[in-house]
Order: C-alpha cells, then sequence, then structure tokens
C-alpha cells in the first residue's frame, strides 16, 4: 500500500467574536483535526473581530495538543485588533502568525 507523502492540512475558517460563549464551538470544530492527528493545521482568523482570554485558552489548548502528537499550528489573516490582543498576551512570540493563507501554508 502506497503512503501518500503529501503534508495534510485541515483550515479552519472562524468569525465573528471568539469569547467564553463561542470558544467551546471553536474547540469542537478543532477536535475532529486534532483526533485525527492532522499534520498541519491552520487557522484562518480574517474574519475575526474580538478574542478574550477564553478564546486565546482554547488556541493555546489546541496548540499543545497538536504538538503532543508532532504537528504544526499556525494562524493567518489576523486583523490588527486581533493580533494586538496575542501581542499584549505575548501569544505573538509562541504561535506562528502569518499575514495570508498562502503564506501560511508555505511557512509551516
Amino acid at each position: 500500500m502506497a503512503n501518500d507523502s503529501t503534508t495534510q492540512t485541515g483550515i479552519l475558517a472562524l468569525e465573528g467574536e471568539i469569547d467564553l460563549h463561542r470558544s467551546p464551538q471553536v474547540k469542537e470544530s478543532l477536535e475532529p483535526l486534532i483526533l485525527q492527528k492532522t499534520p498541519r493545521i491552520l487557522v484562518d482568523f480574517s474574519r475575526v473581530t474580538y478574542v478574550d482570554s477564553s478564546g486565546l485558552a482554547t488556541m493555546i489548548e489546541t496548540l499543545q495538543r497538536i504538538q503532543s502528537y508532532g504537528g504544526k499550528f499556525a494562524m493567518f489573516g489576523l486583523r490588527e485588533s486581533v493580533r494586538s490582543i496575542f501581542e499584549i498576551a505575548r501569544l505573538d512570540q509562541i504561535f506562528k502568525i502569518f499575514p495570508d493563507e498562502a503564506a501560511a501554508v508555505s511557512g509551516t
């Protein structure tokens, strides 16, 4: 049986506010990708308008779970207001953040 050598990539597009109420849904959306041990998971933040601490916590937990099986995790398309939330929390130094999907795909 031939082994497919191409890197599998899962892309999840989010939108709106990632807050206390939405974070569980985001986690649920990422769950199948993590359970399948998808080698590379990218999150599209281009339509996200706000992220609160629970949203950040969900992203941190996601990163840890993906790293635990050797996968790669990145995000792209962050608006300036959302990116600044990651910067204030110094999470821009932990996450791989790319300007757009093409950069994220080639950079991870």
